[in-house]
């Protein structure tokens, strides 16, 4: 959000708020604390106008002035974040994705979580065709096999590869590998904190849902597993810039 140079400032109503949530938006994930000069840039914000809001931001604890000067974020917005933590239930969010995701490809999705050294099904979205993969909500599989399961052990800390080449493309994708008639494509969702809240998964037999399609819906996989983390409350640039990147170079392969 950009403040016009030549505009008269207005010290209250909704350009105030606009532009003292512009100030809390220049925080991004890896920041600990910005000067007055790097919200300025960030904002383009006058630094007079943003030291009148931060003194409002300061008051109310959404910000903090450290003893360099610089300002990072307050407590206050630890107790919000806590409070849309215990508002949200996550098959809210959740749901209505893997239902549109489903609808576009016509295969169904699921949503595993890591459990110790294997994986659940938590929510299921079954295909529209009346040939396809089946998993039941609440069946446990193995961890290091299938997208799934793959996705989840790289993103708690698996070394060597595949896990390293997930991190870096935010997905995986397997022919056979935890069953040699099934295929699919899975990406990680992410909570507050980039806390890994599990793996959204495409799959379909592989008879039908072969690397062409798979890779094609790619994309969308990335994009419906970015929305949900967006939902979560966290950042899903990582996410967004893996599903532009996505498509048949950058997709991952595993063969039966």
């Amino acid at each position: 959000m950009t403040e016009a140079r030549s505009q008269p400032l207005q010290a209250d109503g909704v350009a105030a708020l606009d532009r003292a949530i512009a100030i809390l938006d220049a925080f991004a994930t890896a920041d600990r604390s910005l000067s007055l000069a790097e919200i300025a840039a960030r904002t383009g914000l006058y630094k007079s106008t943003i030291l009148r809001l931060a003194n409002s931001l300061l008051r109310g604890q959404l910000l903090e002035r450290l003893d360099d000067g610089r300002y990072r974020i307050g407590p206050a917005t630890f107790r919000l974040g806590a409070l849309y933590q215990r508002s949200v239930v996550a098959v809210d969010i959740l749901l209505p994705i893997m239902r549109d995701l489903a609808e576009r490809s016509w295969e169904s999705v699921a949503f595993y979580v890591r459990s110790g050294d294997a994986r659940t099904c938590l929510y299921r979205v079954e295909s529209k065709h009346p040939i396809r993969y089946t998993i039941r909500e609440g069946d446990l599989l193995p961890l290091l096999a299938g997208s799934g399961g793959r996705v989840l052990a790289a993103f708690t800390g698996q070394q060597g590869e595949p896990y390293e080449t997930i991190r870096q493309t935010c997905h995986y994708l397997s022919i056979g590998d935890r069953d040699p008639e099934t295929a699919g494509v899975s990406a990680p969702v992410f909570g507050p904190g980039r806390v890994l809240l599990g793996a959204l998964t495409l799959a379909g037999p592989s008879t039908r849902v072969d690397t062409a399609f798979l890779r094609r819906m790619t994309p969308a996989l990335l994009e419906a597993a970015a929305r949900a983390t967006r939902a979560f409350g966290e950042d899903a640039s990582m996410l967004e810039q893996a599903a532009r990147l996505a498509g048949p170079v950058g997709a991952s392969l595993s063969s039966a």
